[in-house]
């Protein structure tokens, strides 16, 4: 079993930064994969970003040279910076940690950009 949990969510101003992290515990193997998704009100969960063990990335177009993962994987830590924040990145955000069986979800985190 693998506990995931986020942090770092928040009210920013449009234009401005914010930075999440998820922590990943328990019965953690050295290859697999962490991925951000978030959910907007009336939306479907979309997958925004993901980073292997391995240190592979993809993005979601929507966020391309505006946010970026990182890991530390002798910690099982994983970043999402996210700048130049618009409105419509307003969501809840969540962790997702996945050893090829299985996935786990962190409870998501919220994040409020105002215009």
């Amino acid at each position: 079993q693998v506990q995931v949990v986020e942090s770092g969510g928040g009210l920013v101003q449009a234009g401005g930064s914010l930075r999440l992290s998820c922590a990943a515990s328990g019965s953690i193997v050295s290859t697999n994969v962490m991925n951000w998704y978030r959910q907007a009100p009336g939306k479907q969960r979309e997958l925004v970003a993901t980073m292997t063990s391995g240190g592979g990335t993809n993005y979601a177009d929507s966020v391309k040279g505006r946010f970026a993962i990182s890991r530390d994987n002798a910690k099982n830590l994983v970043y999402l910076q996210m700048n130049s924040l618009k409105p419509e990145d307003t969501a809840v955000y969540y962790c997702r940690f996945s050893n090829f069986v299985q996935a786990f979800w962190g409870q998501g985190t919220q994040v409020t950009v105002s215009s």
